[in-house]
């Protein structure tokens, strides 16, 4: 049975729509409350204080839309959320039942035309839980379409995986993303990467896509943009980088730099590049976690950054504070939310405002 409502297919109706930089104004950010005991083994629990904290600063300047399960989650979810000192009235929650949290890759990726009638539309890709590993997913695959029924908004299927994690954008046409995720077989391998280009080109309003070879050490997406590379306005990006030559990221994330000092812009210029430490290794049970500062989530009137209760915590949140003047950094101690291999971006996803 085909459960999508208000599919458009023909690609020429995507004319004119782009997917806006995370810097863009926002009417809301989407999440899905984290439910999934196996993405944090043991540590569950402990996730929900950091977690509505995050709630909490991305009330105080948007609205925050929550898929939950049923009205026992959504009980649960807003004792934490009112006990962190969140703004109630910004939050709202959808009964959409997921597989996990990770909003980033599952949730509806918004373009924008402001100058139609239907100046909202959703691009729905579809879902494998990167490659296969975490099955099943199939709930999380459709919470596009339902969001797009629920508010009345056309949706549209590319029908090839993509996530919302291996994508980054300029605003200005240009998108950045990894060969070791997006050109891996688990994928699409039915797919070569000039073809993987014109997908993204196309649904997502863009006008060329630059690749890094790979991503962190411990990384379970093979190599997710938002830990290494971000755009922090048209043509500068903060990428991390290891300090220690004998740490298992050094070298590659050696190779990544040396690539982006070799890319160019649709307007022919070159990158602008900060560089952003490592946090020390985050080992739990003998794994080695993908902790990387890059990992933050632009809101309206803040920066959110993971910290790791290191030294370099405090040199991160100072580096990226001077990107963004115009908002306040803040970190949130991610070490526990890092056990699900992932942080804040990949929890989160913006839904522009027109």
């Amino acid at each position: 049975m085909d459960n999508r409502p208000l599919t458009i297919d023909k690609l020429v109706q995507l004319k004119g729509y782009s997917f806006p930089p995370e810097w863009a104004k926002h009417e809301a950010t989407w999440l899905t409350w984290p439910h999934k005991e196996e993405s944090w083994p043991g540590k569950i629990e402990s996730i929900y204080p950091r977690y509505a904290e995050f709630i909490k600063y991305l009330s105080l300047s948007e609205k925050v839309r929550i898929n939950v399960r049923n009205q026992d989650m959504k009980d649960f979810a807003l004792k934490h959320i009112e006990a962190a000192g969140a703004d109630l009235s910004k939050i709202e929650f959808y009964f959409n039942t997921s597989n996990d949290a990770w909003c980033r890759d599952h949730g509806p990726a918004f373009l924008i035309n402001p100058n139609t009638e239907q100046s909202k539309v959703i691009v729905d890709w579809n879902f494998n839980a990167w490659g296969g590993k975490y099955p099943p997913f199939d709930l999380d695959d459709v919470i596009p379409t339902k969001i797009g029924a629920y508010f009345n908004i056309p949706v549209f299927y590319p029908d090839i995986i993509m996530e919302g994690g291996s994508v980054e954008f300029n605003g200005a046409g240009t998108i950045l993303t990894s060969k070791s995720c997006l050109l891996n077989k688990n994928r699409n391998p039915h797919l070569n990467q000039q073809q993987i280009e014109q997908y993204l080109k196309d649904y997502y309003g863009q006008q060329q896509v630059l690749w890094v070879s790979d991503g962190i050490v411990g990384d379970d997406t093979d190599g997710h943009i938002d830990d290494t590379v971000r755009f922090v306005n048209a043509n500068t990006v903060l990428t991390v980088v290891e300090e220690n030559p004998e740490d298992e990221n050094y070298e590659l994330l050696q190779t990544n730099l040396q690539e982006l000092r070799e890319m160019r812009l649709l307007n022919g210029e070159a990158l602008n590049i900060i560089e952003l430490p490592m946090p020390d290794a985050v080992i739990f049970e003998d794994t080695r976690l993908p902790a990387s500062y890059a990992n933050f989530y632009i809101s309206n009137a803040h920066v959110i950054v993971p910290t790791y209760r290191c030294s370099k915590d405090v040199i991160a949140l100072d580096i990226i504070a001077k990107c963004f003047p115009d908002r306040e950094t803040v970190g949130i101690d991610s070490t526990d939310i890092i056990w699900g291999l992932g942080s804040f971006h990949c929890l989160s996803q913006q839904e522009p405002a027109i």
